[in-house]
């Protein structure tokens, strides 16, 4: 959420950035809108301090028996207590109209961030790992997967397009995954374990920009709550509200959670498969850090993920996206993309974003510096680490047999009791 003080200030910054996400100059409107605001702030403040003045008045008066003088006061406060309450109404109606029109605009890229409208626009980092090569045709997952228990007909059964029933050998990688990731994150790169509900208020998600604006992204069960996309909702909301203490920071937070997502937008895009689905697993990160720190936790997160994709033995590129094809809450955005050599082509698998303080003015999250005695809002990060899902899937293709069977990657065989290959039925 943006600060209009900022937007009084430095107007035509603000609307160039906007533009740079192809979004309208908003600038002027929102000035004019908060204008029209602190007006009747001011009239009302006016007011209020004239009607108290007046009621002291009135016993004065009264005092000096100046009846005169006390019937105009009386009339006066009579009709200043007509006026106020329509002016509070007005004030806060004025009030919810320009925090509806803040939360609604996307959060400022950084200076770096490439300009662009797509993914065609978006710069590759780098590349790292090299390529499997197969003396065969490599298969897609959807091709190797059911003869190892990726079971797509029996999750359509149960509940229908994008669900998948894991069991057997899918369901033993798809929880060895989940487990190694949050290994790697714990023990060696001092992230937190943390269990956070998945199913959350609505202030929880306007507080990470699921809401108002992506509502329709998101399933809401009948009682109001919302089965949350992806653990950042949870993770980055357990500072909500809160004062931090500088020297607490940074908070890294990590969860492996189910999410849930209706996929509104997606039709029609990977409808085979196990790439897009309504319900999946999901490693998270969560970094709660002081302006100062943000840039390099960013450089930090990102490297976790890719850590977890190099013990993997898989081949991967980081991509910065563009302007355009951020989330609503990035100022900046890098996405890992894995080779899937069945598909022939690179898919995300990790999105790693730098909120700055656009989440943590949603959700009133502050720490107070070192040695002063204000707060400012702290800077929040999130990033996949990694999505299971897609995951299992990149091991699938990349460590597929002629003979149909898996080869288990190295690093996962502890979690398997020693597996090194997955036969299939």
């Amino acid at each position: 959420m943006h600060d209009i003080r900022t937007i009084r200030d430095h107007p035509e910054q603000f609307d160039r950035g906007l533009a740079r996400r192809g979004v309208e100059p908003a600038a002027a409107d929102l000035i004019a809108l908060d204008e029209r605001r602190r007006a009747v702030v001011t009239e009302l403040q006016a007011g209020q301090a004239r009607r108290n003045e007046a009621s002291k008045a009135i016993g004065a008066a009264k005092a000096q028996k100046d009846e005169a003088l006390a019937a105009s006061l009386m009339a006066e406060v009579s009709a200043l207590k007509e006026r106020l309450p329509a002016l509070e109404g007005e004030e806060r109606e004025l009030t919810e109209t320009l925090n509806a029109r803040l939360a609604s605009i996307p959060n400022i890229p950084l200076d770096d961030v490439p300009p662009g409208k797509d993914e065609d626009d978006n710069a590759l980092v780098h590349v790292r790992g090299e390529q499997p090569a197969f003396a065969f045709e490599p298969k897609e997952h959807d091709a190797i997967g059911p003869a190892l228990g990726l079971d797509f007909e029996t999750g359509a059964l149960l509940s229908g397009a994008r669900f998948t029933f894991l069991k057997g050998h899918a369901a033993k990688l798809h929880r060895a995954l989940g487990q190694f990731m949050l290994d790697v994150l714990c023990e060696d790169h001092g992230y937190q374990q943390c269990v956070p509900p998945v199913l959350v208020r609505s202030e929880t998600m306007f507080g990470t920009g699921q809401l108002p604006k992506f509502a329709e992204d998101s399933f809401q069960t009948t009682d109001g709550r919302w089965l949350i996309p992806t653990s950042e909702v949870s993770l980055t909301n357990a500072v909500r509200e809160q004062i931090l203490s500088e020297e607490a920071l940074p908070i890294r937070m990590t969860a492996l959670t189910p999410c849930f997502r209706s996929e509104a937008g997606a039709a029609g895009r990977d409808t085979r498969g196990f790439i897009r689905q309504h319900q999946f697993e999901k490693v998270e990160m969560v970094s709660i850090t002081t302006p100062e720190m943000s840039e390099a936790e960013h450089e930090r997160m990102t490297a976790c993920a890719e850590d977890i994709l190099t013990r993997l033995g898989l081949s991967f590129r980081r991509m910065k996206l563009c302007s355009g094809d951020m989330g609503f809450t990035a100022a900046r955005t890098y996405d890992l993309e894995v080779w899937l050599p069945g598909q022939a082509r690179y898919r995300e698998i990790s999105s790693c974003s730098t909120c700055t303080d656009f989440q943590a003015r949603r959700m009133n999250a502050r720490y107070r510096p070192e040695g002063e005695k204000g707060t400012r809002f702290v800077h929040t990060l999130n990033g996949s680490g990694l999505a299971v899902g897609r995951t299992l899937v990149a091991v699938l293709e990349n460590y597929q047999q002629e003979d149909g069977s898996v080869a288990v990657p190295e690093a996962l065989q502890p979690y398997l009791r020693g597996l090194n290959r997955f036969e299939p039925a």
